[in-house]
């Protein structure tokens, strides 16, 4: 593991780059992490994975975007667009150390930047999708909810939701940055998640996994999973789509992991052990 920071105009990146071991690499990996405190909440699952995928032959780079973890800036200087630069900036850093085919890693609202990332990439990339968010919209008003019920527990005389969601809204309309769940967001991070789709970059084909995780024994994929593979399938995607058995550790209380996502990544990517 060899730590690291990415020199750019409004400051430095944190990256974690995890050489392959023995011999030459399989893969050439980026990770992309979740929004906000799911990035927290991951970093143990991401780091095992990271670990296990280069012991595997994999060379993998995590990287910390702007205003995340060990990264320069604060969240609220955070533009999606801003975050679209990282990403290719850790592509470029990546690929100064691996030759080996491309594949794009992302938890929840990391495959959203990925799959627009991968557009503006001078090659094509595979992706490998941990419990993807397949669109921005409900996921940032998923966000805002925490706001909503903040506000109703701690003064339940200060509206309904509904009033306090128009009012997040009009605050970012005018160009203001909102406090959520103790992070700042600017407006343009907002709009750029919400107008995010999983959708298959133009112009590109090539291979997804798409990982979904579950407590219940036998669990399938949601029908909006479903329809949306469907989509990437006929843009010429091959999908290797499943279900494995563990927590939603982005979003549990205590910290928590899912081996059995650790051995099927690891499969996918890798083969078997």
């Amino acid at each position: 593991m060899q730590p690291d920071f990415l020199a750019l105009g409004d400051g430095r990146r944190f990256c974690l780059f995890h050489p392959a071991q023995g011999g030459k690499a399989r893969a050439a990996v980026l990770y992309l992490h979740p929004f906000a405190e799911e990035m927290n909440k991951s970093r143990r699952m991401a780091a095992l994975q990271s670990r296990a995928l280069a012991a595997a032959g994999c060379d993998v780079l995590q990287i910390d975007l702007l205003g995340c973890g060990d990264s320069s800036g604060d969240f609220a200087d955070a533009t999606w667009a801003a975050w679209r630069a990282d990403v290719l900036a850790g592509y470029r850093y990546l690929r100064q150390r691996s030759a080996a085919p491309l594949a794009l890693w992302g938890l929840r609202a990391g495959c959203l930047l990925a799959v627009e990332a991968a557009a503006e990439l001078p090659e094509a990339a595979d992706f490998l999708f941990w419990q993807p968010v397949v669109s921005g919209r409900p996921h940032w008003q998923q966000f805002m909810r925490l706001k909503m019920a903040g506000e109703l527990t701690t003064d339940r005389a200060s509206g309904q939701a509904r009033a306090i969601g128009e009012q997040l809204r009009a605050r970012l309309a005018a160009g203001q940055t909102v406090e959520i769940a103790g992070y700042e967001v600017a407006p343009a991070l907002a709009a750029g998640l919400e107008q995010a789709e999983l959708s298959p970059p133009p112009g590109r084909t090539g291979r997804v996994v798409w990982l979904e995780i579950s407590l219940r024994d036998e669990a399938t994929l949601t029908p909006v999973a479903i329809k949306r593979i469907e989509q990437w399938r006929a843009a010429g995607f091959t999908v290797e789509a499943s279900v494995v058995r563990g927590p939603a550790f982005w979003q549990t209380t205590e910290i928590e992991e899912a081996p059995a996502l650790l051995v099927a990544t690891r499969a996918a990517l890798a083969g078997p052990a």
